[in-house]
């Protein structure tokens, strides 16, 4: 039987090795769902077993950018050639300039030059495009391009009507559907102040098209005993809405994992209550962390 002074030196030693915990300067943590602690193994787990990922991130933030490129790591280590990425970042009329990068056809300044890549492409999605040409996996730019977001925003869905079809195949099949009573939507138009105008109004459409595009370009490319990691910005997919809401009416079928990218004053401190349930993994990084741009 243990005596007490054994036991007063391991209580002393614990007490160490927490206060040295406490002490740390930990990048980031992860919760689950329900806002409980939890670890990047787990997440490997749970998304390994999911038909499409969408890893939520804050542009700028560069823990979500590493933790997207470890991830997609390890689902390669379990998936293999099966596994597909894609991307918000890219568009979808720049994927021909991208594949020609993927299959070595052509350099990164070509690219650069060829496709409309973010300021903050090198630094954060470079990584990602250069880890599928290294083995040899699909990726695909799923957003919409710019000017048809920005068609929307002037003139509703209606303004897509006009296109040439040659331009259509960019976009999700038109009629968009389109629920404004969402709450992701709702908040946009918040956002603008409650005002009734066009501008107003059109302002979640420009999002939908941008959700419903990026999701039919998953559907397009996603088939059973595949999987699919998907990069966009944490609004997108939040709650299970954007993104999410459409290829589930496209894919019913499909399983889906979200997770989500939140930067925190306190990382010691619970997460909030009202934080739970946005996705099923969320990754709380400190407010001070360094950004990309």
């Amino acid at each position: 039987m243990m005596n007490n002074k054994k036991i007063i030196f391991f209580l002393f030693v614990g007490l160490l090795l927490f206060s040295a915990f406490r002490s740390d300067m930990p990048a980031y943590k992860l919760y689950n769902q329900k806002g409980k602690r939890t670890s990047f193994s787990k997440l490997v787990k749970e998304a390994a077993k999911a038909d499409v990922i969408f890893f939520g991130e804050l542009h700028n933030n560069p823990i979500a950018h590493w933790l997207q490129l470890e991830l997609t790591a390890e689902l390669h280590e379990i998936h293999g050639e099966k596994l597909l990425l894609g991307a918000e970042m890219i568009e979808t009329d720049n994927q021909e300039a991208l594949e020609l990068y993927l299959s070595g056809a052509i350099e990164h300044d070509s690219l650069k030059n060829l496709a409309r890549l973010w300021g903050n492409y090198k630094t954060d999605y470079k990584p990602l495009v250069d880890l599928a040409k290294e083995k040899q996996l699909k990726f695909i730019g799923t957003n919409v391009p710019r000017r048809y977001a920005s068609m929307v925003y002037k003139g509703g869905f209606e303004a897509l009507d006009t296109l040439p079809k040659l331009d259509k195949q960019w976009i999700a099949p038109l009629p968009i559907e389109y629920d404004p009573t969402l709450p992701a939507y709702k908040e946009m138009m918040e956002m603008m102040g409650g005002m009734k105008n066009h501008s107003t109004e059109n302002f979640p459409k420009a999002q939908a098209i941008k959700d419903a595009t990026m999701a039919w370009k998953i559907a397009e490319n996603w088939q059973k005993g595949s999987f699919f990691i998907h990069y966009n910005g944490s609004f997108h997919s939040d709650n299970y809405e954007g993104i999410v809401w459409y290829l589930k009416q496209l894919k019913p079928e499909a399983t889906i994992l979200t997770i989500t990218t939140i930067e925190v004053s306190n990382l010691q401190r619970k997460l909030e209550e009202e934080l739970r349930f946005v996705a099923d993994f969320t990754i709380a990084v400190p407010e001070t962390m360094t950004k990309t741009y």
